[in-house]
């Protein structure tokens, strides 16, 4: 298969506004995972489930993919480090990942069976092993990841890159595929709204909010809303209640009583390596 290359989320444009059909089948370079649609108490269709990461990692032409610095085919030892035991094993993998399917805030071929993946083990007992120095699971971590990934496809990214190559950007490409994944990410990340450590509610808070931009998602802004205003009102991330706030104006709800945050400079973003969590908090 012929490499599409690197595709930054700077330099694509996304898929259209319009709501897409959900597939019974995810299809993309190198993979195609069965979707499962569930359905609420009322009968109301609801986001499809994430495949099992089991079926992500086995039924992913990882060779045939590219990452920043080459085809894909160490990313399944990379991925199955994120069930070991060991939280620096752990972070030290989400980093590495971060490098091969994230370099310089991009999407890669490999982004997107990767993020399903990472989504896919938020429910794994791993999952639940605590960062060093801090008492906290590593599931906040794999949150973080998610959102920031999903940032690099959002629509603020996506806009500011057609101020500047207009008419460069086409619809068909690796980052648009990436962004009809957001209402399955979404269905991934919710449940974690409410759990009972505030990092992990946070992180999940913010995945939820970039990934919201999707139109089929545009039913759980209201609710979300609410999760947005608490990020506000409680987080010490400049970047995070940033997003919050960014979300909630964009959504039509009334800021005017937080001060405006300040544009984010072209280079910056909410991209950690993660090896943070590996220091003492001091």
């Amino acid at each position: 298969m012929q490499a599409e290359g690197p595709l930054s989320a700077r330099t694509v444009r996304p898929a259209g506004r319009a709501a897409v059909m959900a597939p019974d089948r995810v299809r993309g370079p190198g993979y195609v995972w069965p979707v499962n649609h569930s359905s609420s108490q009322a009968g109301a269709p609801r986001e499809p489930d994430v495949p099992p990461y089991q079926v992500v990692l086995e039924e992913t032409d990882w060779s045939s993919l590219q990452t920043a610095f080459g085809n894909g085919e160490c990313l399944p030892e990379v991925l199955a480090r994120l069930l070991e035991p060991d939280p620096k094993v752990q972070v030290a993998a989400l980093s590495e990942l971060g490098e091969l399917v994230g370099h310089q805030n991009s999407i890669y071929e490999a982004t997107a069976p990767v993020a399903m993946y990472v989504a896919g083990i938020l429910t794994h007992p791993a999952a639940m092993t605590l960062r060093p120095y801090r008492n906290v699971p590593i599931r906040a971590t794999l949150l973080s990841w998610l959102a920031s990934t999903a940032y690099d496809a959002s629509d603020e990214i996506v806009d500011r890159t057609e101020q500047y190559f207009p008419g460069f950007l086409t619809h068909d490409t690796t980052l648009a595929a990436f962004r009809d994944l957001r209402p399955m990410l979404y269905r991934a990340v919710v449940p974690f709204l409410r759990d009972s450590h505030e990092d992990v509610r946070e992180a999940a808070g913010l995945a939820a909010l970039v990934v919201a931009e999707h139109p089929a998602l545009a039913q759980h802004r209201d609710h979300l809303a609410v999760h947005a205003r608490r990020i506000l009102d409680t987080s010490s991330d400049d970047f995070d209640r940033r997003v919050a706030w960014k979300a909630l104006e964009t959504w039509g709800h009334d800021v005017t009583d937080v001060e405006p945050f300040q544009e984010e400079p072209w280079d910056c973003g909410p991209h950690s390596d993660g090896r943070g969590d590996l220091e003492p908090p001091f």
